[in-house]
């Protein structure tokens, strides 16, 4: 193998691990393998049409053609055609957990130590005011539905609200969990894809730290341990960014920035007693 073709090969293997977990999901959802082959079509000609332009030339079939693989009748097929992705549920995810964030840290909506209390609806602080102080001009109704859907939120017999979970997971709806899977492994990947080609000028924060033999036993007490230090560090980290999530003034650049953490397990055969921190 020529020296040339190793980063190509490892890029390959690395594509087969990762969709590994991938198709077990869409094995699961009855997804076909004709049906990811035409999604993956669709999303090589966007991003060669809207992310690999020769600067000054406007987009072109035959570009996108070339640099995906497809023949330019069937890129100009896809271009035509519309997606039907459905609805983009990423800013109604993120108004959720805005309305959430304020109902925990707003000084007007937590009783004397530190706790979301309970809220009516309405009134001077209730449900609608937190709404228009941490969502804008989102409806308060549609807001509380949501929250209630989800889990996040539970209403009393009085009819008074109360905060059952600190973040916006969505427990019951498998739309709102398959579109997580969706943008947060797109950021992971991002994250990596930036690292590839900026890591030694502009690194972003991308580490994990595993074990590879670790007692099956011990597993329920680190899950414990590891989702109790993470929600603290990312709540100190979710503090500064609220601070600085000002309106956007006229000429101002701004960007969507986040941290991510994530737990995982899987069993081992065979045993050893390395650790790792990448």
């Amino acid at each position: 193998m020529q020296r040339d073709d190793l980063p190509q090969t490892a890029l390959q293997r690395a594509l087969a691990t990762l969709l590994r977990p991938l198709c077990r999901v869409l094995l699961r959802h009855s997804v076909s393998f004709g049906a990811f082959e035409d999604i993956a079509k669709r999303v090589y000609v966007q991003v060669a049409l809207e992310e690999f332009g020769i600067p000054g030339k406007k987009p072109s079939i035959s570009r996108a053609s070339i640099l995906s693989g497809l023949t330019r009748k069937e890129v100009q097929r896809l271009v035509s055609e519309s997606e039907g992705t459905g609805e983009d549920t990423s800013d109604r995810y993120n108004r959720a957990a805005r309305v959430l964030t304020g109902w925990v840290r707003d000084p007007d909506f937590v009783d004397a130590n530190g706790e979301p209390r309970s809220i009516a609806q309405d009134g001077e602080l209730g449900f609608a005011t937190l709404v228009r102080r941490h969502s804008g001009d989102m409806p308060a109704r549609a807001v509380l539905d949501e929250l209630i859907r989800v889990g996040a939120v539970g209403q009393r017999p009085d009819g008074m609200l109360e905060l059952l979970t600190h973040a916006y997971i969505p427990q019951r709806s498998p739309a709102d969990k398959l579109g997580i899977l969706g943008t947060d492994v797109a950021d992971l990947i991002a994250t990596i894809d930036h690292n590839l080609e900026h890591g030694a000028t502009d690194p972003r924060y991308q580490r994990k730290v595993m074990y590879q033999s670790i007692p099956v036993a011990e597993l329920a007490a680190f899950r414990k341990l590891s989702a109790t230090q993470s929600q603290a560090l990312l709540e100190r980290l979710d503090r500064w960014l609220a601070e600085h999530d000002t309106d956007i003034r006229p000429g101002e650049a701004r960007a969507r920035v986040g941290v991510g953490i994530h737990y995982f397990e899987e069993p081992v055969s065979k045993k050893t007693d390395q650790g790792e921190t990448s």
